[in-house]
């Protein structure tokens, strides 16, 4: 009988130090591990900014590491410039007295009705400072200038845009939008985007997902790009060295925009204003 009690004992006592064992390996229960992941916002239907209108992006300059339209493998020539932090990945770093040059594709030459949106980081501007334009080998102005232009404070800048209608002849149309007031534009991530309706011959232009202005030409329409050869990224087109127009050299009044441009994308179409908008909201999310 003292046997059987020591074994019976034995063997609670190591059924107790396996319990023990099991239970100081086991995790504890965590009822938040088990819930679904909560699902990221949407803009407009859009959770990320490559769902937006696919087919009707012609051109995309994402800057990450190299200077290529990603679409037509078109090839971009820095002077000056660099890479750093993007508003999504990288963006082009253009210093002072410094611009990114690239043939036009094809398919920005054959555009007609568009939508172009772009991001800089900036800091106050002293001087007319060209962010993106579609060259004019002729004229003063570019067939497409965005800049912000001299005139700014330390809270507010002022943002124009210029479309031209012919790339081929001196005597076209041009179309004025803008000086508009924006607000706190300097030293942080903002967004323009510019639409042109041919059917109608709208411009509107869009600062940070928000519509800053709507023009219609009379007699604007057609619009022709197609002898539009060059395009330049950072700067005006008389500011770089050669200029790439024949009208004028550089300006005292103008220059680089000393920061970061990023997301240079060129649509076929023109995108709905909730359609800007979600592009402004999902790559301000970096998606």
């Amino acid at each position: 009988m003292k046997t059987i009690k020591h074994i019976t004992l034995a063997l609670a006592i190591t059924g107790a130090a396996l319990g023990l064992t099991l239970s100081s390996c086991q995790k504890s229960f965590d009822p938040k591990s088990y819930a679904p992941s909560k699902p990221l916002p949407t803009f407009s239907g859009y959770s990320n900014s490559k769902d937006i209108e696919p087919a009707s992006l012609i051109a995309y300059w994402p800057f990450n590491g190299n200077l290529n339209d990603s679409l037509s493998s078109t090839t971009g020539t820095g002077t000056g410039t660099a890479f750093s932090a993007g508003v999504k990945g990288q963006g082009l770093q253009i210093p002072a007295n410094s611009y990114m040059v690239t043939n036009t594709p094809d398919a920005v030459k054959a555009l007609h009705s568009f939508t172009i949106s772009t991001w800089v980081n900036m800091p106050i501007n002293t001087g007319a400072a060209g962010i993106v334009s579609v060259a004019h080998s002729q004229n003063f102005w570019g067939n497409f200038d965005i800049f912000f232009d001299n005139g700014g404070s330390a809270t507010k800048g002022v943002l124009k845009v210029h479309v031209f209608n012919s790339s081929g002849s001196t005597t076209g149309k041009d179309a004025w939008e803008g000086g508009y007031s924006v607000a706190n534009p300097w030293g942080t991530w903002t967004q323009v985007a510019v639409t042109y309706d041919d059917s109608s011959s709208t411009v509107t232009v869009y600062y940070n997902g928000s519509v800053a202005g709507t023009n219609t030409v009379s007699g604007f329409a057609p619009l022709d790009w197609s002898k539009a050869t060059q395009m330049v990224f950072g700067t005006l087109q008389f500011q770089t060295n050669p200029s790439l127009t024949s009208a004028t050299g550089s300006q005292g009044w103008a220059a680089s925009v000393n920061g970061v441009v990023d997301q240079v994308r060129i649509y076929n179409k023109v995108l709905s204003s909730s359609e800007v908008s979600a592009l402004y909201n999902l790559e301000k999310l970096g998606r």
